[in-house]
């Protein structure tokens, strides 16, 4: 193994935690539930995850090069804080990450988001390895992602830039004065999306894999939902296609594995609804790193943070 890093990832059940080489490679892997009583913070079962990954390795923080850390919400890369939204975390809204992380353990730290951090690792070492302009759409209960561009990431002006599950897609809900939030794109393409979608339809399926599985022996119930639901899919993409001109766009989280009966649609959808200049080349596709994404690409943003870059 090369230099060794911390990779962190913190979602709104559990955190994952690693340590990754500077090729990508996860070992010593472990996850820790997150206390949804709100007992014990986050930054605190973080830490104790810490320590006891540590301990297991027979290793001291000083034998890494720093740690990345990937998390859910609004995250201000500047300051390495959580902003306000705070995501599906409980009491996760205005925590400081980075700080605590460096009087604590006496080396550096960055965090991002973690779809943005999903993008990188996947350009990095994953499906889009070596590409140098990517979207990627991690598909959940909500819908988060990340772009890179020109072989940079996207982050704006705050670390916030990427956050494609909340730019609208439905001018009329946003318009009418029923909420920001169910116009936004995740609304409607999101995993809890299509359940909904399902509950509309008068069918008790209470997740999405039993949509999958009933569509999966030719229910066409459940066909007509998933139809419709990536529709709602492919027209997200099918705008930020025509924003980034990208050459791959990847489609992300666990139910990326439904080839025949998501990716396979949205990729036709999408290959039919955009331009023919960019068509050609698109290529549309499942990620490939699954559940080490997060802390993969959290390191990968350190790496190029600390060495003054963002660039692929």
């Amino acid at each position: 193994m090369g230099k060794k890093y911390l990779g962190i990832d913190i979602g709104g059940t559990f955190i994952k935690l690693g340590i990754v080489d500077d090729a990508g490679n996860v070992s010593m892997r472990r996850e820790v539930p997150i206390d949804r009583s709100g007992s014990e913070t986050v930054m605190e079962t973080l830490m104790s995850g810490i320590d006891t990954l540590l301990e297991d390795s027979g290793l001291t923080a000083d034998a890494f090069e720093g740690m990345g850390v990937s998390a859910a919400g609004c995250i201000d890369t500047t300051k390495g804080c959580v902003a306000e939204n705070g995501g599906n975390i409980p009491n996760w809204s205005f925590t400081s990450v980075t700080g605590p992380l460096f009087e604590r353990y006496g080396i550096r730290a960055t965090i991002a988001n973690d779809g943005n951090c999903v993008a990188l690792a996947e350009a990095w070492i994953g499906a889009a390895k070596g590409v140098r302009d990517v979207i990627c759409v991690v598909l959940g209960t909500g819908v988060g992602g990340g772009i890179v561009s020109g072989g940079r990431l996207i982050e704006g002006a705050h670390g916030f830039g990427g956050e494609i599950g909340h730019f609208p897609t439905h001018a009329d809900l946003l318009m009418a004065g029923g909420g920001k939030w169910s116009s936004h794109y995740e609304t409607f393409a999101s995993t809890g999306a299509l359940v909904r979608r399902a509950f509309a339809s008068g069918k008790d399926w209470p997740n999405g894999r039993e949509i999958f599985e009933a569509a999966a022996s030719g229910n066409e119930d459940a066909l007509e939902i998933l139809d419709g639901w990536t529709d709602e899919i492919a027209a997200g993409i099918t705008g930020l296609v025509h924003i980034f001109d990208p050459l791959v766009v990847l489609i992300g989280g666990g139910v990326s594995a439904q080839e025949e009966l998501l990716v396979k649609p949205v990729r036709a959808k999408v290959l039919k609804t955009v331009t023919p200049d960019m068509a050609a080349e698109l290529q549309v596709k499942a990620a490939a790193l699954g559940n080490n994404a997060g802390m993969v690409g959290a390191v990968k943003y350190f790496i190029d943070s600390t060495a003054g870059r963002q660039q692929l």
